[in-house]
């Protein structure tokens, strides 16, 4: 079989595939989904959720930072573009002012295991915002020696003051957006940046110490083909990242309104998406990256591939990760937390998060308190998502199920068995195949609350 017939039959596989599997699917970053989150979880029961805590157990802490120093059109995140370092000042104190709250409905001064600053541009912080904001920190949590701190930058903005300030308080990982070199792709998206700024920005983390580095990458994005998602994937690979994640363009115009800035007709068709992500996937493969899950490539000596192998991978509102903390507490407007008795969302509006803050209020909005049947499925849902495999009969061990209780769950199974994309072997299942470009459908099958007519996700490819 020559080469071209080879291309050509893998061609009409992804065509298939696309044509039966590309409905809307949750990204699963949560179980529940987000989609599940109501009123029902306001401040009194976080509150309550807060005060139930261990007084001696490590959490996690999760900072957004909604400011951008321009508006990328394909962004899904909760930030705007802002040009004066007033309402970012403002914004830092009301953090602060938010720590306090928190601290004052602790159990306790609480360790900290990770800090994660997400956005928007985290770096859009001032050093002296950076500074107050782990003053702040250390005045409610312990922060112990070894704490993991990420943060998520834009190297357009970043300089080398900034970083040195970060690492001072502990950075050790980075994660900076790239998405795509192409200058098409770029003015299709309002993103122009260079990849020596990108490298510039790699160098000064390297030189701080920070030892794990991230790029973002994205396919599916306007005038991208696989071309030019490979030749910036070379043009990455030079900087010897420890990791690399590799996102599919989520065009949702009706939830994000500046997405309608993107001309639709310069996306590529679903097929095109695929074959990007799959050439990608297979170089990174030849370059020695282990690859993970939906959209995540790591080295094979990174903690996030030894997680995988280990069996202890997993996944929340930040993609995959190796934080295996319990606890997950938001602070800032829309952070999401993670407790044992479900999740709890902060206003995503900034305006009346600051004003719930001001008021002397923990800004909590919305979340969903999680059954005991939401933690059984979101068990195999997590498990299938990270390892691609799941136990079913261990995991209703551990929750005292019957595999009886799959069945309907089983049945929705049958098309991806089928389709050769799914194996069920006992107890056992596997996704196989071409299953993991689809493995957000497949979990789909095991959640009670997915009605694929009614929902307003992502495509699943």
């Amino acid at each position: 079989m020559t080469l071209h017939t080879l291309a050509t039959a893998r061609a009409h596989q992804l065509a298939d595939l696309v044509a039966k599997y590309d409905g809307r699917a949750p990204r699963y970053t949560s179980y529940p989904t987000a989609l599940q989150f109501s009123s029902d979880v306001d401040e009194a029961a976080y509150r309550g959720w807060l005060a139930a805590l261990p007084a001696d157990e490590a959490v996690s802490l999760y900072l957004h930072i909604p400011f951008c120093a321009r508006l990328c059109w394909y962004c899904g995140c909760n930030t705007r573009a802002v040009n004066r370092p007033e309402p970012i000042a403002e914004y830092v104190e009301l953090l602060r002012r938010e720590m306090a709250l928190l601290g004052e409905a602790l159990p306790g001064r609480l360790p900290v295991r990770t800090i994660h600053f997400g956005g928007g541009s985290p770096n859009m912080l001032s050093v002296a915002g950076l500074e107050h904001l782990f003053a702040g920190l250390g005045d409610i949590f312990e922060l112990a020696p070894g704490c993991e701190v990420a943060a998520e930058l834009d190297p357009t903005t970043l300089s080398r003051a900034w970083v040195e300030a970060a690492a001072g308080h502990g950075l050790n990982r980075a994660s900076l957006g790239v998405q795509n070199l192409d200058p098409a792709v770029q003015a299709a998206i309002n993103r122009e940046e260079s990849f020596d700024q990108i490298a510039r920005g790699v160098g000064w983390l390297r030189d701080a110490g920070v030892g794990s580095i991230n790029l973002d990458l994205m396919y599916g994005l306007p005038h991208q083909t696989t071309s030019n998602t490979l030749a910036t994937l070379d043009a990455v690979l030079s900087l010897n990242p420890e990791r690399i994640a590799l996102f599919g363009y989520a065009h949702v115009p009706w939830m994000k309104a500046h997405q309608q800035l993107i001309d639709e007709a310069a996306l590529p068709c679903p097929g095109s998406r695929l074959d990007q992500a799959e050439a990608a996937a297979a170089r990174l493969a030849e370059a020695g990256y282990v690859r993970i899950g939906l959209d995540h490539f790591a080295r094979a000596d990174d903690a996030m591939a030894v997680a995988l192998k280990d069996g202890a991978l997993k996944r929340n509102f930040q993609g995959y990760t190796t934080d295996a903390a319990g606890t997950l507490l938001g602070l800032g407007a829309s952070a999401i937390g993670r407790l044992p008795q479900g999740f709890a969302q902060n206003i995503t509006a900034e305006v009346a998060w600051r004003a719930a803050v001001a008021a002397g209020r923990l800004p909590v909005a919305r979340g969903v308190a999680v059954s005991p049947d939401d933690r059984f499925r979101g068990e195999i849902i997590e498990r299938l998502m990270c390892d691609l495999a799941v136990d079913l009969a261990a995991v209703c061990a551990r929750h005292g199920r019957s595999l009886a209780d799959l069945d309907e769950a089983v049945a929705r199974l049958a098309p991806f068995i089928a389709d050769g994309l799914a194996r069920l072997e006992g107890a056992r299942l596997d996704v196989i195949g071409n299953g993991r470009l689809v493995v957000r459908s497949i979990c789909a099958a095991f959640d009670t609350y997915f009605a694929p007519e009614a929902q307003r996700h992502s495509k699943a490819l």
